[in-house]
């Protein structure tokens, strides 16, 4: 079972990557929001793996960081996903984007990525509101921005990678990671220990979130999540 790849990027496609490792290439799908913070070919880079095992083949799943690799582990648990179209809606939310669908119960934001009708979307709300509200998910490492990726490509040499929860990739050249999920995991445990339902608190954050904005300190989550609670 391969849990984790760490190699040369020999080719990136439309939705998989090539991983050179020690001569032996290894095709991994992946979402696009993790084949953008891949390094160009020629760069070292490292993912985590998901190994699916069938009787006809053998496909490798990587991910930028473990809150991409939970939400599709869940994800391909709900009827009517497979890894296909989990990748798919990998792609166009980010796992902190999909907690705050799920909270929001807003199927129309799965409905963004193919392959997903309103009733699967209204399915993977109902099966995974209540189980996403006890991921721990961890910090998100976040995509390379254009100007980044270009300025990296034009360099004679690659730079060795560095770690973003267990990725290799340069930070030197990419966004700093983003820690929304965590704060919003806070936010539910903080109206968990007020004596709120987790479901109910987890549903009030999302909206919560929605609310204030760019202004998401866990301060001002509580804050409107109480009075999402009690309107």
């Amino acid at each position: 079972m391969i849990a984790k790849l760490r190699g040369i990027v020999d080719f990136i496609g439309e939705d998989s990557v090539i991983i050179d490792v020690n001569g032996v290439g290894y095709l991994v799908f992946a979402s696009r929001r993790t084949l953008t913070m891949l390094p160009p070919k020629g760069g070292e880079a490292g993912l985590m793996i998901e190994t699916h095992v069938r009787e006809d083949h053998i496909h490798l799943y990587g991910f930028a960081d473990n809150a991409e690799k939970q939400w599709f582990a869940l994800l391909t648990t709900v009827q009517g996903v497979g890894a296909k179209v989990a990748l798919a809606l990998l792609s166009v939310l980010s796992p902190t984007d999909l907690l705050r669908a799920l909270a929001a119960q807003d199927t129309t934001a799965l409905c963004r990525a193919p392959g997903i009708g309103p009733k699967v979307a209204t399915r993977i709300v109902g099966e995974l509101k209540d189980k996403a509200a006890r991921l721990n998910l961890g910090p998100v490492a976040a995509p390379v921005a254009p100007a980044a990726t270009a300025a990296t490509s034009s360099k004679k040499s690659v730079k060795s990678a560095k770690p973003v929860d267990d990725v290799s990739i340069d930070t030197a050249d990419t966004a700093p990671v983003v820690d929304d999920g965590a704060v919003l995991a806070d936010a539910v445990s903080a109206l968990v220990n007020l004596g709120y339902g987790r479901s109910e608190a987890f549903g009030a954050v999302g909206k919560a979130a929605q609310q204030v904005g760019d202004d998401k300190t866990l301060d001002a989550l509580i804050r409107q999540g109480l009075k999402e609670l009690s309107a």
